[in-house]
This record gives structure tokens, C-alpha cells and sequence, in this order.
């Protein structure tokens, strides 16, 4: 069950790292972009692991759904494409706003896989999984929306 911890660490690790090369120059933080930084390298691990845990997601959706590895390596490639643009200024705000959109049309796909104990990333812990991972969704699009999307008042200068 370390997968959301690792979730955590990517997403907010470039804001971090940003927000202490600032006070110790000196120098403005640009929240918007650094947090769009780190929303980019989450979306290219859940890229990665839509990749290398094929197997597991195909068995996250349930048995009606067409197409398994085929909707799987496209969602994945998706998330690639929007990680891509969230580094990119011009595009970070409506990547940033697709992210908001992939993470609730995709959180079904947790509900099935913790109701039925699918064995990937703590949905083998059951619906008990839900009280971890209903929280870091919550926290996926409050960053993506506060710290991406939503123009900031200012930007720090700590």
C-alpha cells in the first residue's frame, strides 16, 4: 500500500524542492507552475503503471467492459499526453483541467477493483481501500485545481 504514498512524493515533490531553492535565493514561487510540474510526473507514473501493471488494471474494470487492454493502453497514453502538457506553460491549465476530468471518470474503476479485492496497488485490502484512496482522489483534484488551475492571487515570495 505504498503506491499513494509514492503518488504524494511525486506530486508534491517539485513544488517543494521549488519552494525551497526560493527562500534560500530569495526569489518569487511560482506555485502554478511547479505544481503543474508535479501533477505532470504523477500522470506519467500512473502512465508507467498502466504500462507495466497491464495485467492488473485490465482486471480493475469490470467483466461487461469491451476492448480491456485496448481501453487500458489508451487511457494510459492519455495520461501520458496530459503529464506532457503540464509541462508545457500554454497548455498546463486545460491539462490541469483534463486531469480533474480523468480522475473522476476513472475513479469507478477503484470502486469495482476494491469491492472486488482486485490485487493491485491495496485494492486487495477490499473496500477498506476506499478510505485511503477516496481521499488521495480528493487531494489529486484539489491540487489540480487550487494549485493548476485557479489563477493565484499572488505568488509567493516567501
Amino acid at each position: 500500500m505504498v503506491t499513494p504514498i509514492i503518488i504524494l512524493l511525486i506530486l508534491s515533490s517539485p513544488l517543494g524542492i521549488a519552494f525551497c531553492y526560493s527562500r534560500l535565493k530569495s526569489i518569487p514561487l511560482d506555485i502554478n507552475k511547479y505544481a503543474s510540474w508535479g501533477l505532470g510526473l504523477a500522470f506519467i507514473f500512473f502512465f508507467i503503471g498502466h504500462i507495466a501493471q497491464t495485467d492488473g488494471m485490465v482486471e480493475m474494470l469490470p467483466p461487461q467492459v469491451p476492448f480491456k487492454v485496448a481501453l487500458i493502453y489508451l487511457t494510459g497514453a492519455i495520461e501520458l499526453l496530459v503529464g506532457i502538457a503540464l509541462f508545457i506553460p500554454k497548455l498546463q491549465t486545460i491539462a490541469a483541467k483534463l486531469g480533474i476530468l480523468i480522475f473522476v471518470i476513472f475513479f469507478p474503476a477503484n470502486i469495482y477493483a476494491a469491492l472486488n479485492s482486485v490485487g493491485l496497488g491495496g485494492h486487495q485490502w477490499g473496500a477498506v481501500y476506499l478510505f485511503i484512496r477516496a481521499p488521495l482522489q480528493i487531494i489529486l483534484i484539489a491540487w489540480a485545481y487550487f494549485l493548476c488551475v485557479k489563477e493565484p492571487k499572488y505568488n509567493s515570495a516567501f
